[in-house]
């Protein structure tokens, strides 16, 4: 009850219309009752651009969580049994992956996350995730960033706190990186979980929020936009 009053307010995240939906927009749908959200690039026609751990799961911390993760949220595409006549079996599919918009959503709801967004309103945010104060590029040139990365299956090896779906949405949408090595930094998701443990220590929420938002991609003094071809060298 509380989560839907949140979300009624806009401080929890934001629900949006399957019929609102633009290409190029960066969703996430929440799994595990607002544990984590999994993150993608809608691109029209039904279709949905997002990254993946493998082995069916969607994100994976390499401890028994794992095993509590993967049994509570669908596999994308079905399984062997009952696969997706859409996206077909997609169950043991890794990496940068395409899938329609039922499977992404996984039976949860469809959220839009926000760009462009001021200090003050990131600040009013209660969980990170659902924000960031970098602008977004056009529509085309996400579009294109996600299929160019989705051909190459080129964003590297997925890892829960460095390299996560957010990570690979938030790309899509600015092209930014973190200082020369182009490292992508970890998401406002895991920044959160960075922000409670100290949190926990200094016993402020404003705190938490202060830390993520000085985490922020669009806040930081070392984020530099990469093209495709620079973060990815093509493959011959």
């Amino acid at each position: 009850m509380e989560s839907l009053l949140l979300e009624k307010i806009g401080l929890l995240s934001n629900n949006i219309s399957r019929d609102d939906l633009k290409p190029g927009d960066h969703i996430y749908s929440w799994r595990n009752a607002y544990i984590y959200a999994h993150h993608g690039i809608y691109i029209g026609d039904g279709k949905v651009i997002h990254f993946t751990r493998g082995g069916g799961l969607e994100i994976g911390t390499g401890t028994f969580l794992d095993k509590i993760i993967v049994s509570s949220v669908p596999n994308h595409g079905g399984d062997n049994n009952n696969p997706c006549p859409n996206c077909g079996e997609q169950s043991n599919l890794g990496g940068i992956v395409s899938s329609c918009l039922d499977c992404f959503l996984a039976d949860g709801d469809l959220y839009l996350f926000d760009y462009g967004v001021s200090p003050a309103i990131f600040m009013t945010k209660l969980r990170g995730g659902v924000c960031t104060t970098a602008a977004s590029d056009p529509a085309e040139q996400v579009i294109s960033r996600a299929k160019s990365l989705l051909t190459r299956n080129g964003f590297g090896d997925y890892h829960v706190f460095e390299n996560n779906c957010e990570d690979f949405a938030i790309y899509c949408k600015t092209s930014l990186v973190v200082g020369k090595s182009y490292v992508l930094g970890r998401s406002g998701q895991a920044n959160s979980v960075s922000a409670a443990a100290c949190v926990a220590r200094m016993l402020s929420p404003w705190a938490s929020n202060a830390i993520r938002l000085f985490s922020d991609i669009g806040m930081r003094n070392d984020a530099v936009k990469v093209s495709v071809e620079s973060l990815v060298p093509r493959q011959s």
